[in-house]
């Protein structure tokens, strides 16, 4: 039986060592997320780095885009957005304004977005809301008779 020999914890050296080959290598720069199907989902980013001492200088990423997110921004851009404002009565629309609030994987994105969409809008309450609502109509039906 051949037996490996223990070096036991490494010394500040060869940590050092360790870094310093690390460090011959640059930064991993990233491509966008290009979804496996469709525009949105599951899918895949390359990432490459350059240096001479670097054992790995290109490996692939799993990623995702949400399907119900503002692809029109790019979907490596994350926005903070305002309150919808006043609707304008002209044109039948109202508008926000978003601010980068983080750019992934080094993507190059608007500073500042606009986003518009039609007047009057009614929101649907929630099914999970309207489930309790029935049921309590129920139970006070039941209690009634």
């Amino acid at each position: 039986m051949i037996q490996g020999v223990w070096k036991g914890k490494p010394t500040k050296k060869e940590k050092h060592d360790r870094k310093a080959k690390k460090s011959d290598c640059g930064e991993w720069q990233w491509s966008v997320c290009v979804p496996t199907s469709g525009d949105c989902g599951v899918g895949t980013r390359e990432g490459t780095r350059s240096g001479k001492e670097c054992k790995q200088t290109m490996k692939m990423q799993k990623c995702k885009i949400p399907c119900n997110w503002k692809k029109q921004f790019g979907a490596e851009c994350k926005y903070q957005f305002q309150e919808w404002g006043d609707c304008d009565p002209e044109k039948g629309v109202k508008t926000r304004n978003g601010s980068l609030k983080r750019a992934l994987h080094n993507a190059e994105c608007q500073e500042t977005v606009t986003l518009s969409k039609p007047c009057g809008k009614i929101t649907k309450p929630k099914p999970q809301e309207s489930k309790k609502k029935k049921k309590e109509g129920k139970k006070q039906e039941k209690l009634i008779d």
